[in-house]
């Protein structure tokens, strides 16, 4: 196991490679990751009534988080394709002109899911603003960030 300083992903003459997981037992890990769309009070309020140009804004951001989840690995080159038992997306209006987007995801393997998470939510929330995208151009995606994790050698993560 390589201490917290060590770069895991060079090798000894600094290129990049995959670390070697092989070795570690599997078990069940979650992680947990969160995301804020900023957009104006009306556009929110046409996302909450269902009045949005394409549909179902919610349905389609939860089957993009979900499918990214599933092909993390292909989206980042040194992530391990991970054994996912579960994936959920939900979504809260947190205030008037943002809504917040959270991933969790559920795996039993060698190494965590955090990278599958961030995926997931960044992915719905990319998906919010391509459904939104026609009635509010100047939403932001904001706070991507890991909220927490379980399982592991390194054991539980609580974000701030």
């Amino acid at each position: 196991m390589a201490a917290d300083d060590e770069l895991t992903h060079l090798d000894e003459r600094g290129r990049a490679r995959m670390v070697d997981v092989g070795g570690k037992p599997v078990s069940e890990r979650t992680a947990v990751a969160r995301a804020r769309l900023r957009m104006r009070p009306q556009t929110m309020a046409a996302l909450r009534g269902g009045r949005t140009p394409k549909g179902d804004v919610m349905a389609v951001a939860r089957v993009a988080g979900i499918q990214a989840a599933k092909r993390t690995p292909e989206l980042i080159p040194l992530c391990h394709a991970i054994q996912l038992t579960g994936c959920d997306l939900a979504f809260e209006e947190l205030a008037e002109d943002v809504l917040g987007v959270e991933a969790s995801v559920r795996a039993s393997d060698r190494t965590g899911a955090e990278m599958e998470a961030l995926t997931a939510v960044s992915i719905a929330a990319l998906a919010v603003y391509d459904m939104l995208k026609a009635i509010d151009r100047g939403m932001t995606i904001e706070q991507v960030a890991l909220a927490s994790k379980t399982g592991g050698v390194r054991g539980d993560y609580k974000g701030s």
